[in-house]
């Protein structure tokens, strides 16, 4: 009989937009498969066994002489695989693995995977915890070529909103990604609506509504007083969950501050996929100076790539129409849109793996927190960009580069980042541990950990 394909017992996953399980995770990344490492086997034997699985496969009645032992190119190729497993060599097995996905050898893909299953662990270094992940994603592309298992993964369990509320808050005073995201755009919104008296934001996915906190403290702070300010709130109505509810919640919390800050407010739910909206549900009115906010939501839309309309391209677009004072951007800083799927794996190893570490030196490895926060803000992310195509796959990242041209051809001009901004998050950043930095690189600020470009914030009108 042919070799029983590895199943996945499957950790439980969970990025902020999506679900998570209610449970903690209490083990490791487990697989069933054979007992029999292949690592342990002199190559002799591994040939044979191949040549009984092959008659195996034929029928007993199948012509013998069809049957031949491996190439020597192929015989080289186990023998360099085989010795970079018996090193321990995690990456590079990943790598291999990923290779074999890609070129749809079965044998040598399933056995890594049973390798791969002895060597990551959501508990140990950072390259081991976003193995286990990776792996996860690479069962799923392997098993189905799509969302099937992605989909059913236990992951797919939304918790309640507290719980998800609570390690998305852990993320945010570990790291200073979203800090930094907020701290920028606020500042650009703030120098560009300087001096109007009635202000609209408009807000692509906004979430908790926790950015605009700090900017209506501001406005009721400015010299003759505050400007009207209109919020326009849109998420995707499948984020309830982590609320608690519709986005009234936000409402009601952003009209309180606005209140105790004597700041005329208003504000305006639009609850649908950021690809869905169309110019009427903004609402905006003659007299209001515009600023639309993007943080993490552009790469989420589909391009031309997965869609003929490009809603990508045709927010932009309709975005421009608005002729707003400002429009805030922040993207991670990573290529996996129309990549080719090892191409596509290598990148996302190498960007999380950042990210992993980056988390790594902030929590002790045995802390709770920490493995939680990975599991449901980053994981689901990394096996969506693995295992999933087309309109499946949501995490559909550009380099800066290329944002700037999709800005560029939709007619926006870019805005400088002033100097109160860099100053800003380099005070920010004194605050956390000395490998991030951050760096003006065309008219964009980059923020990074160690070697690694991770997120950029830009501006434009």
């Amino acid at each position: 009989n042919p070799p029983k394909p590895h199943t996945v017992i499957p950790t439980g996953l969970q990025a902020p937009s999506l679900s998570v399980p209610q449970q903690d995770c209490q083990t490791d990344f487990i697989y069933t498969s054979p007992s029999v490492s292949c690592v342990s086997e002199d190559f002799q034997d591994l040939k044979n066994r191949l040549l009984e699985i092959e008659k195996a496969m034929l029928g007993p009645d199948s012509d013998e002489t069809t049957i031949h032992p491996p190439a020597t190119d192929a015989e080289d190729k186990w023998k360099e695989i085989m010795e970079i497993v018996a090193g321990g060599n995690l990456r590079q097995t990943l790598l291999a693995c990923a290779r074999a996905v890609a070129d749809g050898d079965n044998l040598m893909a399933n056995w890594l995977m049973t390798e791969l299953g002895q060597m990551v662990s959501v508990y140990g270094e950072p390259l081991q915890r976003i193995a286990a992940y990776m792996l996860e994603g690479l069962v799923a592309k392997h098993a189905s070529s799509g969302s099937f298992i992605y989909n059913s993964l236990k992951c797919n369990e939304p918790p309640p909103g507290s719980d998800l509320l609570s390690y998305m808050r852990i993320i945010y005073e570990l790291c200073p990604y979203i800090k930094f995201a907020y701290l920028s755009a606020n500042s650009s919104i703030m120098e560009a609506i300087t001096g109007e008296k009635q202000v609209h934001i408009i807000d692509f996915q906004i979430a908790q509504g926790t950015q605009w906190i700090g900017l209506i403290q501001a406005l009721g702070a400015c010299p003759g007083g505050p400007p009207h300010l209109k919020i326009t709130g849109i998420d995707d109505p499948t984020n309830a969950y982590a609320r608690g509810g519709d986005l009234s919640i936000v409402g009601r919390r952003l009209s309180q501050i606005a209140e105790s800050c004597k700041v005329p407010f208003e504000f305006h739910p639009v609850e649908l996929p950021a690809c869905e909206v169309q110019i009427e549900h903004f609402g905006v009115k003659q007299g209001e100076a515009v600023a639309v906010n993007f943080i993490l939501q552009l790469h989420h839309i589909p391009d031309e790539s997965v869609d003929v309309v490009n809603h990508r391209d045709r927010t932009l677009r309709m975005v421009k129409s608005l002729s707003p004072k400002v429009v805030t951007v922040l993207e991670q800083e990573s290529n996996t849109n129309t990549a080719p799927f090892f191409q596509r794996f290598v990148e996302t190893l190498d960007y999380y793996n950042a990210m992993f570490e980056s988390i790594d030196v902030t929590l002790p490895r045995e802390n709770k927190d920490r493995t939680r926060v990975e599991q449901h803000c980053l994981a689901k992310e990394i096996v969506n960009v693995i295992a999933c195509e087309g309109a499946e796959r949501v995490e559909r990242h550009e380099l800066f580069g290329k944002w700037r041209s999709r800005l560029s051809m939709a007619g926006f001009s870019q805005i400088p980042l002033s100097p109160s901004t860099h100053a800003s998050v380099r005070s920010l950043l004194l605050k956390y541990h000395r490998n991030y930095w951050c760096e003006e690189r065309n008219g964009a600020l980059f923020l990074g950990w160690k070697h690694r470009d991770l997120v950029v914030a830009s501006a434009w009108k």
